[in-house]
């Protein structure tokens, strides 16, 4: 079967490796249909991951049909539509037992840590994998994986109707965090620098967009808010200047929530903290929100309505990643199609 290898930074190749086989009860061949090329694919084609190591099958957001199940699989069965939940963890550390396995100390996850989806059968455990109706397009469950990364953005903002979320960054990310927000049932604000991305932004649903750099996003806020600020505020450009402004629009009792992993220092005062009494917390990955996905999914209350711009073949994924590389500015997600 053929599998893409990212040997080095910058050396990508396609190659035959040997089909999987089920060496354990509980686990499930499939065949992958759809990979969604994320920008921590790219950051690992860069060599600007610090979590991966070489060489490395890269791609998590996948999706693709049930072949085979071993002895002990109960739910899934072969022509199964499913998706692939990437963490694979203890069970037994101080995260574990608390319920965040997201950030298990021996995390690992499929596509980062170990070989993922960018090639034709994988073979994983049966409770990494998520079945969905099969009437489904493709194109569309592949996007459960980066639901998730907003719906756990939402969890951890402790988003509830009648809030005002401010999201900073208008990419896939901060797409799938502002459709989790509204279904939430917050009115949403997000801001960027790019016009084309706030427009598709107000296009799936944004209450307000900012253009970042042609408006004063503070007093945008503060306006549009009538000086309360945002309940809570998301950060999903990761850089430590959007870090400290998000301490800045954020209510009294508000909550930001930090996605990035810039090792850099932000500039930050204890006042704001204290003052307005916020809550500060990371958001990594998820924590058991496919099962909530996969019904939205089932219910055609997410779609991704444009999300998808770019498709290209397995034979064709150099082709793929490069363009991706070279087009930042109209790729919101392009799909590897096997």
């Amino acid at each position: 079967m053929k599998a893409v290898r990212i040997t080095n930074p910058m050396e990508l190749v396609s190659l035959d490796v040997e089909k999987p086989v089920i060496n354990e009860a509980h686990e499930v061949i499939v065949k992958v249909k759809r990979v969604g090329i994320c920008g921590s694919d790219m950051h690992i084609y860069h060599g600007t991951n610090p979590l991966a190591t070489y060489p490395r099958v890269a791609g998590h957001e996948v999706a693709g049909e049930v072949v085979a199940v071993g002895e002990s699989v109960s739910i899934l069965k072969p022509g199964d539509h499913v998706v692939v939940e990437p963490i694979r963890y203890c069970g037994e550390c101080y995260a574990c037992r608390k319920g965040r396995p997201n950030v298990c100390e021996s995390l690992s996850v499929f596509g980062v840590h170990e070989d993922g989806g960018m090639r034709e059968f994988i073979v994983l455990p049966e409770k990494q994998l998520h079945a969905v109706n099969p009437s489904l397009d493709w194109d569309e469950i592949v996007f459960a994986e980066p639901y998730t990364i907003g719906a756990q953005a939402v969890w951890r903002g402790n988003v509830r109707e009648g809030d005002t979320v401010f999201i900073q960054g208008c990419g896939p990310i901060g797409i799938c965090i502002l459709k989790m927000a509204k279904l939430a049932g917050a009115t949403v604000m997000m801001s960027d620098l790019k016009e084309e991305r706030l427009d598709f932004a107000k296009e799936n649903g944004a209450d307000l967009v900012i253009h970042a750099a042609n408006e004063a996003i503070e007093e945008r806020v503060m306006e549009f808010t009538e000086g309360e600020g945002a309940n809570v505020v998301i950060d999903a450009v990761c850089l430590p200047s959007t870090f400290e402004l998000g301490l800045k629009v954020a209510s009294i009792a508000g909550t930001v929530v930090v996605l990035g992993f810039d090792e850099r220092t932000a500039a930050i005062s204890q006042l704001p903290i204290t003052k307005k009494e916020l809550t500060i917390v990371g958001s990594r990955l998820q924590t058991d929100q496919f099962k909530k996905i996969v019904t939205l999914l089932n219910e055609n209350k997410l779609q991704s309505n444009g999300l998808i711009t770019h498709k290209f073949a397995l034979k064709d994924v150099q082709e793929a990643f490069t363009f991706v590389e070279e087009n930042p500015d109209i790729v919101r997600k392009a799909l590897i199609v096997f």
